[in-house]
């Protein structure tokens, strides 16, 4: 009889313990306080010196079907609980590998975001900074031909980063 009322209790103080947690936990690797239930995205805009017409758009889609699709949190226009603004401030292609006769074995796409991140529900993890990734191309390849797949590559990369920046507490 007492080895039931102690599974018993034993039962009820775990229950308690997981009603209680502050924090929810995904599969993605997301933490969000379940206070936070709304996040929104501004438009971000394409100051680099380089520009590709349709990367801020793009990118800007990219990091809000994220969110939307791997968070319970409701997208809206501005003034969430989580807020994204940004600039895309370098779009640079550069030669990385030089063969003998000094011409470039392999090229690079690099792409830097500057971000600024918001919750308004822990203002401690705010943070404003730049998010940068590249990937390397043959040179025997025009650039043209290979520029969707490559900013495509990148684009994924940055967003992962900045979800896990903001949310996975990692």
């Amino acid at each position: 009889m007492q080895i039931k009322r102690f599974y018993g209790v034993l039962c009820l103080a775990i229950g308690l313990c997981l009603v209680s947690c502050k924090v929810q936990y995904s599969f993605t690797g997301a933490s969000i306080s379940p206070e936070v239930k709304t996040v929104s995205i501004s438009q971000f805009v394409n100051v680099a010196p380089l520009v590709n017409p349709t990367l801020a758009s793009n990118f800007t889609e990219a990091l809000k079907e994220r969110f939307v699709t791997q968070t319970s949190l409701a997208l809206q226009d501005f003034a969430g609980d989580l807020a994204f603004s940004g600039e895309i401030v370098g779009y640079d292609v550069a030669p990385v590998a030089i063969q003998g006769n000094e011409t470039a074995a392999l090229n690079r796409l690099t792409i830097t975001v500057k971000v600024k991140f918001v919750n308004v529900k822990d203002e401690k993890a705010n943070f404003e900074r730049s998010f940068s990734f590249y990937t390397d191309y043959p040179a025997s390849q025009s650039f043209a031909d290979n520029e969707q797949s490559l900013v495509a590559t990148i684009q994924e990369k940055l967003v992962d980063d900045i979800f896990n920046a903001a949310v996975a507490n990692w």
